[in-house]
């Protein structure tokens, strides 16, 4: 075997690893029912959503990556596209919203970690403070009222970010080429260096002149940017802005970067992994319910392929450590 392409799989050992778990899981289901299955409006109906997943799963994976962890992203997603949603519904013009919306996320990622990183707080017990502080202060603004977005369907943003191209949802072209980017500023960039080298160690990392607490911070930034756009490209899908927006995403988000091949200790991670991750957790649900098992084995797969997710990356990292 070529030495170069050796060390090419040895590299990517995570990532190639969750994607034969998603071949097999998909070759899995196509025999269960192939009649849906193999036609494209099943994965028509999880590419329209999947999306949302991605531009949250990826952020996330540079902050498991440097040692910490962000549950506060759901309600991150809620308030930014709340604020995307005000505008709209105030007659300005989309890209506007998207662009406040965006400000909204680095700013509310910015606070938290800010409490992590300079008060110093744990960020598993801070960020799920802020998760429930700012789901509590948009379910008294709003009184659990939603937003119809109705002027949404006619604006140049929805064409250009959430309309379909030759039946395919553009939006997964987005969520891709915001995977790609990540990946490079993960595996090509000094930041991504810098991410990985601080939640291996911090102290070394302290000592070859990184900025540790800078750095850190970025990493909750760029999490509040991807929960806006998410939260964001989630309101146009549904032309309405719901004060639960982002909820239902902690757990499949959480489980899409572990199954992935983030592992929890920091130091180590994949991008392209946390992209694979996701794609198997959201054909789970549409993949056992087409296979005719009920909608209660959802959850019970999910928490499996966490555990064994984790149990192969402990496996698979011990001599990396």
């Amino acid at each position: 075997m070529d030495h170069s392409f050796r060390s090419w799989l040895i590299e990517n050992r995570a990532a190639l690893g969750t994607f034969g778990v998603f071949v097999v899981m998909m070759a899995i289901f196509v025999a269960a029912n192939p009649a849906v299955f193999t036609t494209w409006p099943i994965y028509s109906s999880v590419l329209t959503t999947l999306p949302v997943a991605l531009f949250v799963v990826v952020p996330l994976v540079f902050v498991v990556t440097a040692g910490d962890i962000d549950l506060s992203f759901p309600a991150t997603m809620g308030f930014s596209s709340w604020v995307f949603a005000l505008l709209v519904q105030a007659g300005y013009d989309p890209f506007l919203g998207l662009a406040a919306a965006i400000v909204t996320g680095s700013a509310l990622g910015f606070c938290v970690g800010a409490l992590v990183v300079y008060a110093n707080l744990s960020s598993l017990i801070a960020t799920l403070g802020m998760n429930f502080l700012l789901r509590g202060l948009i379910q008294i603004i709003n009184e659990g009222k939603s937003m119809a977005l109705v002027t949404l369907g006619q604006s140049w943003a929805y064409r250009i970010f959430s309309s379909q191209v030759f039946g395919v949802p553009v939006q997964i072209f987005w969520a891709i080429a915001f995977v790609i980017f990540a990946a490079l500023l993960y595996n090509r960039h000094r930041f991504g260096a810098q991410v990985k080298i601080i939640g291996d160690n911090s102290d070394s990392a302290h000592q070859m002149g990184i900025n540790v607490k800078r750095v850190r911070m970025k990493t909750f930034v760029f999490m509040g940017i991807g929960a806006a756009i998410g939260g964001t490209f989630s309101t146009m899908i549904n032309f309405t802005w719901w004060p639960t927006a982002g909820d239902g995403y902690l757990l499949p988000v959480l489980a899409s970067v572990f199954v992935g091949g983030t592992p929890t200790w920091g130091g180590v991670g994949t991008v392209v992994g946390g992209a694979i991750g996701a794609f198997i957790v959201a054909f789970i649900q549409t993949g056992i319910v087409a296979a005719g098992l009920s909608g209660f084995y959802v959850q019970f797969f999910n928490g499996l392929i966490i555990i064994l997710s984790l149990i192969g990356h402990r496996w698979n990292q011990i001599r990396y450590r």
